[in-house]
Order: C-alpha cells, then sequence, then structure tokens
C-alpha cells in the first residue's frame, strides 16, 4: 500500500489509523531517513493506542527505548546508534519484544534480519516540507484493515 500525506496532520491522521489496527505483540518498523516523518507517525500511533494526550512521545534516540502505558504499552525504539542486531541482542530486546505490548522501530532497516514475519514495515520517503510518501508491506490483514479504514473516510491519498 502506498500513501502520500501532504502535512504533519495527515502523518499524525495515518499513524492513528495504524495504531488503530494493532494489537499486543505487533511490531512496525518505521524505514526513512531523518525528516521523514518517522517520530510523527508513532506519535499518531500512540493516539490510535489510547496512551494519554499529555504524555509526550519523543524519539528515544538517546535513550533506545521509551514506554508508553496505554491499553496496550507502546514500546517505541530507536536503533540508529546500534551498529547492527548484536546490539539489540546485547540489550536484551527479546524482553520487549515478547512483553505483551506493542512495538515499534524507528530506522529499523539496521535490524531487519531480525525481524519476525510478521511485522508490518513503514517505508517513510521526504519528499518536500509538507509531502511525505509511506509503503506499507506486512501482514495481509493489517493491510486491508488499514485499506478499509481510509476507504471510510479521511484525507490522505492512497493507492
Amino acid at each position: 500500500m502506498k500513501l502520500i500525506s501532504d502535512s504533519r496532520e495527515q502523518t499524525l491522521e495515518m499513524g492513528r489509523l495504524i495504531g488503530a489496527t494493532l494489537e499486543t505483540g505487533d511490531i512496525v518498523a518505521l524505514i526513512g531517513e531523518l525528516g521523514s516523518g518517522k517520530t510523527c507517525l508513532t506519535q499518531g500511533m500512540a493516539k490510535g493506542l489510547g496512551v494519554a494526550e499529555n504524555i509526550p512521545v519523543v524519539s528515544p534516540t538517546f535513550t533506545l527505548i521509551n514506554e508508553y502505558p496505554g491499553p496496550i504499552p507502546l514500546f517505541h525504539l530507536d536503533v540508529y546508534r546500534l551498529s547492527g542486531p548484536r546490539d539489540l541482542e546485547d540489550m536484551g530486546y527479546e524482553e520487549v519484544f515478547y512483553g505483551g505490548g506493542i512495538i515499534v522501530i524507528e530506522w529499523a532497516e539496521k535490524i531487519r534480519d531480525i525481524l519476525p514475519e510478521k511485522t508490518l514495515f513503514v517505508s517513510m520517503r521526504y519528499i518536500d516540507e509538507n509531502t511525505r510518501e509511506m509503503i506499507l508491506e506486512g501482514p495481509g490483514e493489517k493491510i486491508r484493515k488499514l485499506e478499509e479504514l481510509l476507504e471510510a473516510g479521511g484525507s490522505i491519498s492512497w493507492r
């Protein structure tokens, strides 16, 4: 599925829609250069998952992982500073991956080899100051749910 967002608000809305389809144990792998909207999309997912509005959702670049409470906990990883999967293994990632929450990973291309087959991949591309392209790949049922939500209404163009 290919999506085009023409604003920060649309990227947040797309994240909210993705969040609304997620279930315990789901992993979302975000791929894209700096400024492509990965953290903004994650902020939208947090809204879709019911994370309280007063909890700031920020990129965990230096802490590596942030946990946000909600009906289902959201674990937000930023693996930019890791050299590869081995560093994540040294952190004990299994505890997070299989700990009963939802995982969103920024810079996931660095650890793609260890991500489960059921992972939802979102490749993001900066087009201009306001426009972002997102290509979603993953489990067919997740993609179908998103298509249904988009068809029900919304201001995001998709193909």
